[in-house]
């Protein structure tokens, strides 16, 4: 029990200070909000993660680990992995996910892919006429992620990831102004970049707890037009334990994962992220998850059925105040 309670000593006081630590290395100003592009990459898509208030840097998981800390694929002991995500989210904005992983001799090696589409976006342009717009029909931007993946198990403790993503984000051709004969002149806007995540995992030791860190979205700053802007940077520290490895229960039949992760973005106040997740049987899920400070969202709950046959299902529901709700959707097949 002593030792149990120096490590979690050790690592809280760890957990509270390398996030500043960071802050300060990247010279973000405190006050700065809101001042990122390519927000879709900051967006959960697993619904087993947003159930458990995406607190998943420590949790050891398979292909769909590239959207949250690579390096935790790299305990993945399974042959191969594809996982499938689907939701709306707020404003009508659908994403799509997909993720492979295919375990080898010398790591385990994935593939992952993002796509949002924005729906359709009204469009105008300045003219001198009372009303002082002229309607010129819809865009449909859209945005999407493309990246490779790769971790390893370098110890029996020890684990590290990275993924590199080719990251697009297309509003299609805006009208800007007219030309002489009053034809229209557009711009297309769109935006590449190249992206990288990497991240850390630490078996203490003790019992199933874990320790991990990870850094998402390094990448060099853009320009639209005249503005420039950064990419949603975010590192993470993360702990996460099955805290029925304190008890009496069969561990065959009983498992209640509690993770923490303590988060700094870029563009956002800190973040504390808990979850917790019980399964009976091995088989059947339930999940919960609270993000602390937070604007609207609110409470994150789901559920899941895994590994039947290889299939596994899960489903979360997280409340969004003034935005709605937003009902998530993930299958994944492994053998």
């Amino acid at each position: 029990m002593k030792k149990l309670v120096y490590i979690i000593l050790a690592l809280g006081i760890f957990c509270s200070t390398v996030p500043e630590l960071f802050a300060q290395y990247t010279n973000v100003p405190r006050e700065r909000r809101a001042q990122a592009g390519m927000k879709f990459l900051s967006v959960s898509v697993g619904a087993r993660a947003t159930a458990m208030a995406n607190a998943m840097t420590a949790q050891e998981g398979g292909s769909m680990a590239m959207f949250y800390n690579p390096a935790t694929m790299g305990w993945y002991d399974g042959t191969f992995d594809v996982s499938f995500s689907r939701f709306q989210w707020i404003s009508d904005v659908t994403y799509n996910a997909a993720s492979g992983a295919y375990n080898t001799p010398i790591g385990v090696f994935g593939i992952n892919a993002l796509m949002v589409d924005y729906g359709e976006v009204l469009q105008t342009i300045r003219v001198n006429t009372d009303q002082g717009y002229q309607d010129l029909g819809t865009l449909n931007p859209s945005a999407m992620a493309v990246g490779l993946g790769y971790a390893r198990a370098v110890t029996d403790r020890f684990s590290v990831g990275g993924n590199v993503k080719f990251v697009r984000q297309m509003f299609g051709d805006v009208p800007v102004d007219r030309n002489e004969s009053g034809s229209l002149v557009t711009k297309n806007y769109a935006k590449n970049a190249t992206v990288y995540d990497f991240g850390i995992l630490y078996h203490t030791g003790f019992k199933s707890l874990n320790l991990a860190m990870s850094a998402r979205n390094f990448s060099r700053e853009l320009t639209y037009a005249e503005e420039s802007f950064e990419l949603p940077l975010t590192f993470r520290v993360g702990l996460s334990m099955d805290m029925a490895d304190l008890t009496s229960l069969n561990p065959s039949m009983h498992s209640f994962i509690l993770s923490v992760d303590t988060e700094q973005p870029r563009d956002f106040s800190e973040q504390i992220k808990v979850g917790g997740e019980y399964t009976f049987m091995g088989k059947f899920a339930v999940r919960a998850g609270y993000i602390y400070p937070t604007d609207e969202e609110g409470l994150n709950v789901g559920f899941g059925i895994k590994n039947i046959a290889g299939f596994s299902f899960d489903y979360s529901y997280s409340q969004f105040g003034i935005f709605g709700n937003i009902n998530r959707l993930s299958v994944r097949f492994a053998y």
